[in-house]
């Protein structure tokens, strides 16, 4: 707009000296042509003052033509447009640079120099410029100052565009300040785009240019390098189609019909790696002789879709999993009660009668109930652990004799021991367990053709390897064990639910999907990750990566933790008063009978506020608490900390179908605590009464 009237100024000055020199050559004309017409000087005079007259109205006609427009400073007429704004207002250029800008953007967006270059801005931004050069309002959105802002792009001129913020994602309109400047230095606006601007060719996204009724048929026009190397194409007449992944692009199609191209990305896949995923920018301009113009923008965003996948999956297992401790808690509540009632009829029916069978059948299949919650609370990482400092090769090679018996003769099992093989601390028995179901998961999926190879594998591997592996957020060196197989491999449909509890690809009846559930709470218990890979020629390969323990410098060498053996009774009756907290009827009633079937006085209480009265009616008299830890109302630690003071030294012993490490932070402090986990059996429960009351006699 300022270009055109400065132009026009000039065009202005040119034509005035035109007019001059004109007048002066018709002068020169009639004094030359006097003598040869032998005119007197009367018709020379009337002559001279006829060209005179003629002179200055030509003259005057190419002043006021070059007078009529202004000399406009295209600076001044920016700084006036914004100035008349109140809202954060600048003047950019085609590829981005800002040309002027009002206080209010400089203090919205700062003191940039051009607009955004990468990341979702930019392409949103660079959408609404060629929205722009097209003659249209185009929409974008900037972040600046912590803030998203919706930004207005409108044409000023061939190489000028104003952005506003709205704030509100909608127009606003142009104060009359603005809009006489607008009017006064309004121009004609630019034609359909037919090269890529500069910035837009620079940009470190994919950008093209291109031409056809349908942006998918469409030939490729321009294309910047970064399409190529997002894309792995991007030849001039290619069809843009072409780079992207047949069923993703018939799907981005139909959305693009239904949305009508209202400017918002579509995700699709591409065509030289389905495995990348990309959003895509289209952006329709007018009609030319070959057709519609596009310009088409493909972000490259598989990282950010992998960790958005990542933290997806880590919500959905952390919410399965707390879903799963709850049921396991409470059914490890009624598993106690069967547990001890069974106790109580095994007394009445002992081996040889009718009845013997049967009772056995039932605690035969509540073992089992036990084993699948205990798989529950380690998958939802409640499970009490004894963690100690393990030797990855010992650990496995002492495993190995079992695993050989575990996997059948058509399955062949091979080890391979890493050098430098890191310490680990774990609890050995859930590690084992973990390695087990992953070996019997190998060896169910080699034999479903015909037999095959199981490798487990140990090794130190760096961060870069780790992260290289499947483990993104790996810090330092980790230790590694894999177990792979030959296998079919795993569909990808099914990889992102094969450690969901109760998912199998079993027959009904051969399978309780609890394994890989198991080796995922027990992994991420450890501290660990574990991730799914293809294995080398074929199959699937598990990876389990745990810190590596480092000791302490200067310090001793940690030893080996070895859990105390408690003496076993073989009398499992005795003395004392019992307070016993229990908010499930079942297990307080049953095992208070039975306690006091073998010479104990048991005072029962529901909650915890009851067994607060309680201790202090029988204040010093009291031999051992046992309490749940979870009950509504006042927690089991909360109790101990009030009756503490009632107790008078006396043992405490929690009880509960959570792991110890879900409360013993609670405890800290506190001396002369043990715990039993849920189920328990009334053998178990007098055996561990009677070692605490030994002990603190």
């Amino acid at each position: 707009m300022a270009e055109r009237s400065t132009s026009k100024a000039r065009k202005g000055r040119f034509d005035l000296l035109t007019a001059g020199a004109i007048a002066a050559f018709l002068v020169a004309v009639a004094f030359a042509a006097a003598p040869a017409l032998k005119a007197g000087p009367a018709t020379l005079a009337g002559m001279l003052l006829l060209i005179g007259l003629a002179g200055v109205a030509c003259l005057g006609l190419f002043v006021l033509r070059g007078t009529a427009e202004p000399v406009a400073d295209p600076g001044q007429a920016d700084e006036r447009l914004i100035a008349a704004l109140s809202e954060p207002a600048a003047i950019a250029a085609p590829d981005g640079r800002v040309k002027a800008a009002n206080a209010a953007w400089r203090s919205a967006v700062g003191l940039a120099s051009r607009l955004p270059k990468s990341g979702g801005s930019a392409a949103s931004m660079f959408a609404a410029l060629t929205a722009a050069r097209r003659g249209e309002v185009g929409h974008a959105s900037i972040k600046a100052g912590g803030a998203e802002h919706d930004a207005l792009v409108s044409p000023l001129g061939a190489r000028r565009f104003l952005v506003r913020l709205t704030g509100q994602g909608g127009a606003l309109a142009l104060p009359s300040a603005a809009m006489e400047v607008l009017t006064a230095f309004s121009g004609a606006l630019p034609p359909p785009p037919k090269v890529l601007d500069a910035f837009a060719a620079a940009s470190p996204f994919g950008a093209a240019l291109l031409e056809g009724d349908d942006a998918f048929t469409a030939l490729i026009v321009e294309a910047n390098p970064a399409l190529r190397a997002v894309a792995g194409g991007g030849e001039k007449g290619q069809v843009f189609g072409d780079l992207i992944e047949p069923a993703s692009r018939a799907d981005a199609a139909l959305k693009l019909a239904a949305g009508a191209h209202s400017g918002a990305p579509v995700e699709v896949r591409l065509a030289h790696d389905p495995a990348r995923i990309a959003h895509l920018y289209l952006s329709k301009s007018a009609m030319s002789e070959e057709g519609a113009r596009w310009v088409a923008y493909l972000v490259d965003v598989s990282e950010q879709k992998q960790i958005e996948l990542q933290l997806a999956q880590s919500q959905k297992m952390q919410a399965i999993g707390q879903l799963a401790g709850g049921v396991a808690h409470d059914f490890n509540n009624l598993l106690t009660a069967i547990f001890m009632q069974l106790d109580v009829l095994a007394t009445r029916h002992p081996v040889g009668d009718p009845s013997y069978e049967g009772l056995n059948e039932i605690k035969q299949t509540s073992t089992r109930a036990a084993d699948l919650v205990r798989k529950l609370l380690a998958f939802s990482r409640k499970q009490t652990v004894q963690r100690e400092i393990l030797d990855l090769g010992e650990l496995i090679s002492e495993f190995e004799v079992l695993l050989r018996r575990v996997l059948y003769e058509d399955v062949k099992l091979t080890t391979d021991y890493g050098r430098n093989l890191p310490l680990v601390r774990a609890d050995r028995g859930q590690l084992e367990t973990a390695v087990m179901n992953l070996a019997v998961n190998a060896r169910d999926a080699v034999r479903t053709h015909g037999g095959g190879q199981v490798k487990i594998r140990t090794a130190r591997v760096t961060q870069e390897q780790a992260q290289a592996w499947g483990y993104p957020g790996a810090q330092g060196d980790q230790a590694l064990i894999e177990v792979s197989d030959d296998g079919p491999g795993i569909a990808p449909e099914i990889a992102d639910k094969i450690f969901d509890p109760f998912f199998t690809t079993k027959p009904v009846g051969e399978g309780t999907g609890l394994g890989l559930a198991t080796v995922y709470g027990i992994v991420k218990q450890s501290d660990g990750w574990i991730a799914v890979g293809s294995a080398d020629g074929g199959g699937a390969a598990f990876r389990i990566f745990l810190p590596v323990f480092v000791p302490v410098a200067g310090a001793a060498p940690a030893a080996v933790p070895v859990a105390p053996k408690r003496p076993v009774a073989r009398d499992l009756s005795g003395a004392g008063r019992i307070l016993f907290v229990e908010d499930e009827d079942a297990v307080r009633g049953v095992a208070a009978k039975l306690l006091r079937n073998r010479g104990y006085e048991v005072i029962e209480a529901a909650s915890g506020e009851e067994a607060l009265e309680l201790a202090e009616q029988h204040a010093g008299t009291i031999d051992l608490m046992i309490s749940d830890v979870v009950m509504p109302g006042m927690q089991g630690p909360d109790l101990l900390k009030q009756a503490r003071v009632y107790l008078a030294g006396a043992p405490v012993m929690f009880i509960s179908g959570y792991a110890e490490s879900e409360f013993s932070d609670l405890l800290e402090g506190e001396t002369n605590v043990s715990f039993l986990p849920k189920p328990i059996d009334i053998k178990t429960l007098a055996e561990r009464v009677k070692q605490e009351l030994q002990k603190a006699a």
